[in-house]
């Protein structure tokens, strides 16, 4: 093969890896989704469980991405969101959720799918301030960033116990470089499709937050 076919090749195997379907934008595709279903909803529509939850989904892999740091996180959001797929057998929608826990006096019942959701809720709006935090730096390493968004977040719910060991895996946080790798993102591309979650999550966290 000469060196101008060769380099045609490579052109070609860059534009194609540029174009390929990366986890971030699976995200930002599936929140603006239903974004947008809640931005055209007539009275009658509500948002359904089964769809909320398969985007809901796509956002474990951010947590795994973050390491040691968000372990915790990544292990309760993945058991809420298990939990409320189990649910949407049931349930056909988020109200539907409410309404039974509310009937029953549960909604604030540790185990409760409510209380679910609204971990989930919380899990969502984590990975939102994170993204805020990531664009607002060109820091090499993530800590302060990531500090920041847990500490927006998520400290005032938790104990001394797991604050403390979430301030400790800070410092084992993947580097800005090291996370674009595992995204298969560049600075460029990453920035895009992360403004597309916080601008798309955000009614969902609100609607989500009117339920209750």
């Amino acid at each position: 093969m000469d060196e101008g076919a060769d380099n045609g090749f490579n052109h070609s195997q860059t534009k194609m890896s540029m174009t390929t379907k990366t986890p971030l934008s699976a995200i930002a595709k599936a929140f603006e989704e239903l974004s947008g279903f809640l931005g055209s909803q007539t009275k009658d529509q509500k948002l359904r469980l089964d769809n909320f939850c398969e985007a809901c989904s796509l956002v474990s892999v951010l947590f795994s991405c973050l390491g040691l740091a968000f372990k915790f996180a990544e292990m309760e959001y993945v058991a809420k969101v298990h939990d409320l797929v189990e649910a949407s057998k049931t349930y056909a929608t988020l109200e539907n959720v409410l309404d039974r826990d509310v009937a029953n006096d549960t909604v604030k019942k540790p185990g409760s799918h409510s209380r679910n959701l609204r971990r989930v809720r919380q899990g969502l709006d984590l990975i939102r301030a994170l993204f805020e935090e990531f664009l607002s730096t060109d820091d090499y390493y993530l800590k302060d960033a990531a500090s920041t968004a847990y500490s927006r977040v998520c400290a005032p719910y938790h104990t001394w116990a797991v604050r403390t060991a979430v301030s400790a895996g800070m410092y084992t946080l993947p580097t800005r470089e090291e996370l674009l790798q595992k995204l298969n993102e560049t600075d460029h591309t990453a920035e895009k499709k992360m403004r597309r979650y916080i601008e798309a999550s955000r009614p969902v966290i609100a609607y989500i937050d009117k339920l209750y």
